[in-house]
């Protein structure tokens, strides 16, 4: 990977009170949460919890009926304030356009906005996929690639822009099992490089007892649990257990 190592600051994210609901139906039923800058903070939870919900709400794409979310202290409620903080989502399916080299997805934005010299957005995109592992996909088609390089390369268009904060959507689903360790190590390699603040929301037990700093646990629209994994394991709320425990119930 890259050498360089670009000291960004992750930021902290508070949600407080945060109500959704839908033709009647609550989604989010008083969401509190608290991530501290630079940390890995997993929200877990079943099908239908409101996962979903509460990340487009961190990204902007819903309004809450009431509540409020705060970056480093400051209501993002505003356009004004939402602008002055970076934040990437990396998208479940990676979202690459088919029709663009990986190269020309990692650097889209920075060529669309017109924020660089075109040599300058061929040596970012360079170094974006070096720190990712794919250096030498720079010109390959995203049909060339296997499900886990898509991934990655969907991390290094979210490294494009400097995050302060980075949300992962599902990051592991689809994906082998030794392609989702090789993303887990992504996150925690960049907590570790950049410091960047990262939330992944994801089913994947391993995942998230593997990369976590703190894990949350949602069902029906609320946060019944908060804490380290370890302290997650052992809650003992039976739907926790439940979540965490799941298995086929084998013939004897």
């Amino acid at each position: 990977m890259n050498g360089a190592n670009n000291q960004i600051s992750g930021v902290s994210l508070v949600v407080r009170g945060l109500h959704k609901s839908f033709g009647g139906q609550k989604v989010l039923n008083g969401i509190d949460l608290d991530v501290r800058p630079g940390e890995i903070f997993v929200i877990m939870g079943p099908s239908g919890s409101g996962k979903s919900v509460l990340l487009k709400h961190l990204i902007g794409l819903e309004e809450p009926d009431a509540g409020e979310i705060l970056i480093n202290g400051e209501s993002i409620s505003t356009p004004e304030i939402a602008a002055k903080y970076r934040m990437a989502l990396v998208f479940q399916s990676g979202a690459l356009l088919n029709s663009l080299t990986v190269g020309e997805n990692v650097g889209l934005y920075l060529t669309e906005h017109r924020l660089k010299t075109p040599a300058e957005i061929e040596k970012i995109v360079a170094e974006k996929l070096d720190d990712v592992g794919l250096k030498d996909a720079v010109n390959k088609m995203p049909s060339e690639l296997s499900g886990g390089m898509k991934k990655r390369v969907a991390i290094a268009r979210a490294l494009v822009i400097e995050p302060q904060m980075i949300l992962y959507d599902e990051p592991t689903s689809e994906l082998d099992p030794l392609s989702s360790v090789v993303i887990g190590n992504e996150i925690l390699e960049l907590k570790r490089r950049i410091h960047v603040t990262s939330l992944v929301v994801s089913h994947d037990r391993d995942l998230a007892f593997g990369v976590a700093d703190r894990i949350a646990v949602i069902a029906d629209g609320k946060i019944l649990t908060v804490g380290t994994p370890d302290a997650v394991k052992n809650f003992p709320d039976p739907r926790v257990h439940d979540f965490l425990h799941a298995d086929f119930a084998r013939p004897k």
